[in-house]
């Protein structure tokens, strides 16, 4: 074996041992973030749960059918929380990973989108949490038949949270899709904004798949998703001026 091919292997062994050590910083960060937050596991599941609990009507409450969920129903959400509040720090792993190996162009693009995607997932998150379940909450409960007792299970709502979460912060993601592929010249503003009639149509579909089947709720994903389309479209904009403007420059001299 050459010298060059030793070097190389024992380069690609270094990476290895990087990315297994930057995996392990990730989940410690997890781990420890968790162990802080368990011991308000239950808090924090009165906190996500509150705009239901809010919306009950009097003399009503939510159940535990499964004799366990009272325990793994916070111990979960802890779980999530915990990933969730560590995201910075695994994205700031992932950045060290790659970032020695992007042009200097890509990393004054890279940085600002890492900061943006996590603001928006969080951002996400906090609409659903805030604005979503308070009016999704009190509709479903008012208009629940007469003699119908309104007591929901613990480990149902969970998963519908969750659910919702995640929908939520992934949808909030469009405007960083919008913009790299504009950035990156394969769409330009233009051919995008005269798509808008199939990607107002998108947007229901994805939220018809990524949220429970009622139209309101789908409504109250799809809205903002296609906001945040044309939020994408007009930063995409302003980049692909900016870069004329840089071509045009190097151009000149």
């Amino acid at each position: 074996m050459s010298a060059a091919e030793d070097e190389k292997e024992l380069t690609l062994v270094d990476h290895l041992v990087e990315l297994r050590d930057r995996i392990l910083k990730a989940l410690v960060a997890i781990v420890v973030i968790f162990l802080c937050l368990f011991p308000f596991a239950n808090e924090i599941y009165v906190f996500i749960a509150t705009p239901l609990i809010s919306a009950l009507p009097e003399n009503s409450s939510m159940i535990a059918i499964d004799p366990t969920a009272p325990f793994f129903a916070p111990f979960k959400l802890t779980f999530y929380a915990a990933v969730l509040i560590a995201a910075p720090f695994i994205l700031y792993q992932l950045w060290s990973f790659v970032a020695p190996g992007l042009y200097r162009n890509e990393k004054a693009v890279a940085m600002p989108l890492f900061i943006s995607s996590v603001l928006l997932f969080y951002l996400g998150i906090a609409f659903a949490r805030y604005v979503l379940f308070g009016i999704v909450f009190r509709f479903f409960i008012s208009v629940a038949p007469e003699g119908i007792a309104v007591a929901p299970d613990i480990s149902a709502f969970l998963s519908f949270a969750l659910t919702i979460f995640f929908a939520f912060g992934l949808a909030f993601e469009v405007p960083i899709a919008v913009f790299l592929f504009i950035w990156a010249g394969l769409a330009e503003p233009e051919s995008l904004s005269a798509k808008r009639p199939y990607v107002v149509v998108g947007c229901f579909v994805i939220a018809m798949l990524l949220t429970p089947p009622d139209p309101f709720t789908q409504s109250m994903l799809a809205l903002p998703m296609w906001a945040l389309f044309e939020i994408g479209i007009l930063a995409g904009r302003l980049a692909r001026k900016r870069q004329q403007e840089e071509e045009a420059g190097e151009a000149a001299n």
